[in-house]
């Protein structure tokens, strides 16, 4: 029997904590989505729109920002790479592609299966799915501010791609969510990030590994500190973030930043929790 106060899990949390896979006919507009690559080493997201198509954002060719090497696009470029004389009906040739883009789902998927990024999930939930990049425990904002944000961030840009504080993922928590970090001391919103870097503390960083010295000890032992490193660098739990409306992400031309720029008004304020709303204030005033 559970604890008082407490709840049994249900059916699609204890589905879930071994897949997040849906079918394509259960996508609804709004949804954040992602998809495997290069035999399960990263995951590609981006936010369903309708229509079969995904807003994402993506590393072009020459804009690598990681091992300084060709072996950066190899694992990491995440554009439709069709050849060029067979280009996608829909999509055309975006194997050159960079930046926020719009890609049919076939295309986006690229061969991959479909999976559904999870939000306002449990503390418990978030620590037995070990794998990052594939839930959170902030809660989504409504699919009408979902996808104004998509919608204008692939009109206007999301900065420099980086894999560590600006990638695809960071892309689609902040159109789901409006959260932005706003220290540059700190990976972004990427759960993949924090995922690889708490792997990294666990087996390098940690004072506990010399408590026992037995196979199963050390194990346990980094495990630990790989979920407390996960679970406090959620985009959910930490405090070095702020609601920024999309209107109010500035994408300098020529700016070597990593992370979109934000107005001063916003840098003024980075505590404030303002909510976006769905139209700007001249739909508004059309409306009334």
């Amino acid at each position: 029997m559970p604890e008082p106060g407490s709840r049994w899990w249900t059916v699609p949390e204890m589905v879930g904590i071994l897949s997040n896979k849906i079918q394509k006919d259960e996508l609804k507009p709004g949804d954040h989505i992602y998809s495997w690559r290069n035999a399960y080493l990263y995951a590609h997201h981006g936010i369903y729109v309708g229509d079969g198509m995904v807003i994402h954002f993506t590393r072009g060719a020459g804009q690598e920002v990681g091992t300084g090497t060709v072996l950066d696009r190899f694992i990491f470029s995440s554009s439709p790479s069709r050849p060029s004389d067979s280009p996608c009906p829909r999509c055309g040739d975006q194997s050159k592609a960079e930046g926020v883009m719009s890609s049919c789902l076939e295309c986006f998927l690229y061969g991959g299966e479909l999976y559904l990024f999870q939000y306002g999930v449990s503390p418990g939930l978030f620590i037995a799915k070990t794998r990052g990049g594939t839930c959170t425990l902030a809660p989504s904002d409504p699919p009408e501010h979902v996808l104004h944000r998509a919608e204008f961030l692939l009109q206007n840009g999301f900065g420099v791609y980086n894999i560590f504080k600006n990638n695809c993922e960071d892309f689609a928590i902040y159109c789901k969510t409006g959260l932005l970090v706003f220290t540059n001391i700190s990976v972004g919103r990427s759960g993949q990030a924090t995922s690889f870097l708490a792997a990294t503390t666990a087996i390098v960083s940690s004072p506990l590994r010399f408590l026992t010295t037995s196979v199963s000890g050390l194990a346990a032992v980094g495990y630990g500190v790989y979920c407390v490193s996960r679970f406090v660098s959620d985009i959910g739990v930490r405090r070095d973030v702020t609601k920024i409306p999309v209107e109010r992400l500035v994408v300098c031309p020529g700016s070597q930043e990593s992370e979109p720029a934000t107005t001063d008004a916003s840098k003024e304020n980075p505590g404030s929790q303002e909510s976006e709303p769905a139209a700007t204030d001249a739909s508004k005033e059309k409306e009334s």
